[in-house]
Formats: C-alpha cells, sequence, structure tokens
C-alpha cells in the first residue's frame, strides 16, 4: 500500500514543547523518520511519519495533546539539481492540487524522498501511476 500515514501535532509556541513531545515518543521507542514544523506567532504544526503510527497516535492522545492522522504519499526523487523540479512538472501536468510538501534524504538509496499531502489522495494515486511515478510503500519507512 502506498498511503502513509502521517501525524499532525498542534504545540503551543513555547519554549520545550517540540522537546516534549519528541521525549513522549522517544520513550516509547518510536522512532520520527521524516519530519516539518511550521509555527506561527502562537502555535505550531508539526508534521511527522513515525515507524509505529498508531502507537505515536495513542501516546500523544493521551498526553492531551491535539493530534490528527492524515495519509499522504512518498516519492523517492534523483537527488541532483532538477530532480524536484521534474517530479512537480510531472504534478502540475496531472492537475493535481498539492497542499503541502516535506523531504528528506535517504542516504543509502542516494535519493531525495519527497513527501506530498494532495487535496484527493485516490486521485493523486490513480493519476500519479498512470504517468509512472513510484508511489514509495507505507512500510518503507520503517525499515529505513
Amino acid at each position: 500500500m502506498c498511503r502513509i500515514a502521517q501525524l499532525s501535532v498542534f504545540i503551543e509556541n513555547k519554549k520545550g514543547r517540540f522537546a516534549h513531545v519528541v521525549q513522549l515518543l522517544g520513550e516509547k521507542d518510536v522512532n520520527i523518520r521524516a519530519m516539518s514544523l511550521a509555527d506561527t506567532v502562537d502555535f505550531g504544526i508539526l508534521r511527522f511519519v513515525v515507524d509505529k503510527p498508531d502507537v505515536a497516535y495513542s501516546i500523544l492522545k493521551e498526553n492531551g495533546l491535539i493530534v490528527r492522522k492524515d495519509e499522504v504519499l512518498a516519492m523517492e526523487v534523483e537527488d541532483k539539481p532538477g530532480g524536484l523540479a521534474k517530479l512537480l512538472q510531472s504534478i502540475t501536468k496531472q492537475d493535481l492540487s498539492v497542499e503541502y510538501m516535506y523531504t528528506f534524504n535517504n542516504v543509502l538509496s542516494g535519493k531525495a524522498v519527497m513527501i506530498f499531502r494532495f487535496e484527493d489522495t485516490v486521485e493523486a494515486i490513480e493519476r500519479l501511476k498512470e504517468i509512472g511515478v513510484g508511489l514509495l510503500p507505507s512500510d518503507y519507512f520503517w525499515g529505513i
């Protein structure tokens, strides 16, 4: 399956809140594989992919955090100039609406991994497969 569980946690923009969330996960042996943190004046949105999404979700909820689980898609791109541009051109040609994206490098494969949240995940899967864009399976993040 190519749908990947992503957790979004809403945290106050206060010293130590980010560290607290990460510590909660570490104490329960949950490994963060990819992450993005965006902030505003009052709060931040921490988005991440972990090796145990259901465990992480429960831990965060039990600790009174506002957490949401969404589906994202991940694709490998060549880790060289123009690699992302080529992928984004393909996405644009398919008229897909990207809500947000973030990345990490997999030094073992020599490729960058792009994580995308699309407006319509099912439609994005169909259209990306039509043009031969390889979607990474959800267990990709467990074995890194």
